[in-house]
C-alpha cells in the first residue's frame, strides 16, 4: 500500500461540473484530491478488506439478532421504550437494507482494525462508485497509469441490482428519495441513487425530509399530498426517533431504507457488543461500555458517543486522563471506550479506507485523509487504484 502522487486531470473541475459533482470543494478546500493516490495489491484488497468486510458484516448480523431480544441491550443502544417493538419487527421481517460502510485502519501490512460501522447514513457514494472510476479510466487512457490497472468498486453495479431488487417487491410503487435541505452533498449523494434507480428503471420522486408531511389518513405524504410508500432517506434514525412528529411512525405502513434494525449497526454500542461475542478477533480493537472500563496507567482509549457523526464528540483518553478531543452536538446518549489505535500515516496524512457493502455483499472502497488525527466531515477524498 503505497501514497503516489500525481498530476491533476486537466480541466476536471469543469468536467465535475458537467457531471453534477458539485461538493469537490468545501468551504474553499479541496474535498476531492487527485494530486495523489492510494496503490494496492489484489491480495490486500482481497484478504485483508474484501474478506474482512463479509465476515464482520455478518458479526454484525449476529449482534442485532441478540438485542433485538434483549430489553437490557436495548437500553444500552439507548433505543427509545415505544419503538423497541417497531424495531424488533423490522429485523423478525428482515426488512431489506441497501448498504453499508465499514471503517478501517489499515496500513497494507497488519490486520484491518474495525472503528466503526456506517450503516445508516453513510455519504460518498457518488465519488466512491463513479466519480473515482472516471478518474482510473481517464488516466489510464492518457498514459498516467499503465492499461493494467484496476479499482475494487463495484459500488455502482450492485446499487442499480439492489435498489431494482428492493422495487421489485413493491407493486410498483414509485420510489422515493431524501434528504434534509441545505447541504449539496447529502442532496449530491442522493442524486445518485435516483440515477441508479433510474438506470434500475425505477419510478423515482424526490422530497426534503422537512417537506414530508401526514395526510388525513394517516400515512406520510409529499408536498402534492402522495402517499410515500417506499422512501430511501439520507436522515439518521435516532434523529427520526427523538423528534415531536418520531410517534407518527408506530403506525406508518411507509417502508423505509435503510431499515430501524440499521439502527443498531449504525450505534457504537455495536462495538463493545463484537467484542464481547466475538473476544480477540484479528479485525477488531477491544472496546467496552463506559461502565465496564477498568482504567489503569497506561491505558489509552478512545470515547465515542453512540450516535456520533463525522468524528464529532470523539476524545482521546490516557490512564482516565483526557489528551484531546473534538468538538460536536453528541453526547447526551452515552458513551463507547475503544481502544487506541491510531490511524497510519503517509507523509503527514492520517489515512482511513471505507469498505462499502450492498445487499451483503463486499462493493469497493473510499479513502479519507486528513492532517488531523480524527477523521471528519472537511476530510479530503482519494482515490485508489489495484496494481
Amino acid at each position: 500500500m503505497f501514497r503516489m502522487p500525481i498530476r491533476e486531470r486537466s480541466g476536471w473541475r469543469n468536467l465535475a461540473h458537467e457531471y453534477g459533482f458539485h461538493f469537490h470543494t468545501l468551504y474553499g478546500e479541496p474535498y476531492w484530491d487527485e494530486t495523489a493516490y492510494y496503490r494496492f495489491t489484489l491480495q490486500q484488497i482481497e484478504k485483508d478488506i474484501e474478506e474482512p468486510s463479509e465476515e464482520l458484516h455478518q458479526m454484525c448480523l449476529e449482534v442485532v439478532d441478540r438485542v433485538v431480544d434483549d430489553e437490557r441491550l436495548m437500553e444500552k443502544f439507548g433505543i427509545p421504550d415505544i419503538f423497541r417493538d417497531l424495531l424488533r419487527a423490522s429485523w423478525k421481517n428482515r426488512q431489506p437494507s441497501l448498504y453499508s460502510r465499514l471503517d478501517f485502519s489499515y496500513d497494507g501490512r497488519n490486520p484491518a482494525k474495525l472503528y466503526e460501522n456506517n450503516a445508516d447514513t453513510p455519504t460518498s457514494l457518488y465519488e466512491s462508485g463513479f466519480w473515482q472510476w472516471l478518474w482510473l479510466e481517464d488516466n489510464v487512457r492518457n498514459g498516467e497509469l499503465p492499461r493494467d490497472c484496476d479499482q475494487f468498486n463495484s459500488l455502482q453495479e450492485k446499487l442499480v441490482q439492489r435498489l431494482g431488487s428492493i422495487h421489485a417487491s413493491t407493486d410498483g410503487r414509485d420510489f422515493y428519495f431524501s434528504c434534509c435541505k441545505d447541504s449539496e452533498e447529502d442532496r449530491g449523494t442522493v442524486q445518485y441513487l435516483q440515477d441508479c434507480a433510474a438506470e434500475a428503471g425505477i419510478p423515482n420522486r424526490f422530497v426534503y425530509v422537512e417537506d414530508i408531511g401526514q395526510g388525513e389518513s394517516g400515512a406520510f405524504t409529499d408536498l402534492e399530498d402522495r402517499v410515500i410508500e417506499l422512501i430511501f432517506k439520507l436522515y439518521p434514525w435516532e434523529f427520526m426517533l427523538s423528534e415531536e412528529y418520531g410517534p407518527l411512525l408506530l403506525n406508518s405502513s411507509t417502508q423505509w431504507l435503510e431499515p430501524l434494525w440499521k439502527s443498531i449497526l449504525s450505534n457504537k454500542a455495536l462495538l463493545p457488543m463484537l467484542w464481547q461475542m466475538f473476544p480477540g478477533h484479528p479485525n477488531l480493537l477491544p472496546a467496552f461500555f463506559e461502565d465496564d472500563v477498568e482504567w489503569s496507567p497506561g491505558l489509552e482509549l478512545v470515547k465515542k458517543p453512540l450516535f456520533s457523526r463525522e468524528g464529532a464528540n470523539v476524545s482521546l483518553y490516557k490512564g482516565g486522563k483526557k489528551l484531546f478531543g473534538t468538538e460536536g452536538p453528541y453526547g447526551k446518549e452515552g458513551f463507547i471506550f475503544q481502544a487506541y489505535y491510531p490511524l497510519p500515516k503517509f507523509g503527514d496524512n492520517h489515512t482511513l479506507i471505507g469498505s462499502w457493502l450492498v445487499d451483503d455483499q463486499p462493493a469497493g472502497i473510499s479513502i479519507r485523509e486528513d492532517k488531523a488525527i480524527v477523521t471528519q466531515n472537511l476530510s479530503r477524498y482519494l482515490p485508489h487504484v489495484i496494481v
